[in-house]
């Protein structure tokens, strides 16, 4: 392939993810700034926040995590072996989200409780796992914040028992428009789709929530538990001054 279709298609990917991104932009505002508007509640009245995703879903989840310029009460609900691609062999992680009772085990032994906050990402939303952990979750009293693409509920069929997809226990639904099958490229002389966007989406979208919770919080004149980087001067200060005063609703740190 020439340099010239090489850096097409480089500029096709770009695109169509900025297109997306755009979608975005214009036609989730309202539920941005709900999902951020329940986030800043939860701050407010003392709750925890917590995200979830299962194998490249938890990608966007772990960037909410300890982040410079994010919030430092954002939790990582993790679920050993479909957190990211490190188990072996990588197909169990998909495997264990099709595992039925799994999320149910999780939260039982979490932190979680009545009051708090909980991020799901799934690009399908049709997994046992995710699904579960909506459902379970609520029941609890925890409000969720489900992303992911909708158009798979009308595209694909249910892998879970109880015929449902994630947007359909939410609280509030972030549709990340990505199409089914994720990637956004094809050629005639490569015989699958590829170049996927929903990580690089999703996690726009996310931060998009975080920055309108901050923005919520300061409003009411709450000053926004953010992290610095440690990378500036003053960083480290700044940052062991917020882990102390919230660290009763920290869990990533000892």
């Amino acid at each position: 392939m020439s340099d010239r279709s090489d850096h097409e298609l480089a500029a096709r990917f770009l695109d169509a993810t900025i297109g997306l991104l755009e979608r975005v932009r214009d036609e989730e505002a309202d539920a941005v700034r709900a999902a951020g508007t329940l986030l800043a509640d939860t701050v407010a009245t003392g709750g925890r926040l917590f995200a979830f995703g299962a194998g490249h879903s938890s990608l966007p989840a772990q960037d909410l995590v300890y982040r410079a310029g994010g919030l430092a009460l954002v939790n990582l609900l993790a679920v050993p072996g479909v957190v990211g691609v490190d188990v072996r062999p990588a197909t169990l992680g998909s495997a264990l989200e099709r595992v039925d009772g799994l999320a149910s085990a999780v939260l039982d032994t979490s932190p979680l409780r009545a009051g708090d906050a909980l991020v799901i990402i799934s690009l399908s939303g049709r997994n046992a796992l995710p699904v579960e952990m909506a459902a379970k979750a609520r029941a609890l009293g925890v409000k969720v914040i489900g992303v992911t693409s909708v158009a798979y509920a009308s595209e694909t069929t249910p892998r879970n028992p109880t015929g449902t997809f994630l947007k359909d226990h939410c609280d509030v639904v972030l549709d990340s428009k990505i199409a089914v099958g994720d990637a956004v490229l094809t050629l005639d002389s490569v015989p699958a789709p590829f170049a996927p966007a929903s990580t690089v989406v999703t996690s726009a979208l996310l931060q998009a929530v975080l920055a309108t919770a901050a923005g919520s919080l300061a409003d009411r004149g709450i000053e926004p538990p953010l992290l610095r980087s440690g990378n500036v001067d003053g960083g480290h200060d700044w940052n062991r001054r917020v882990l102390d005063e919230y660290g009763d609703r920290i869990f990533y740190q000892h």
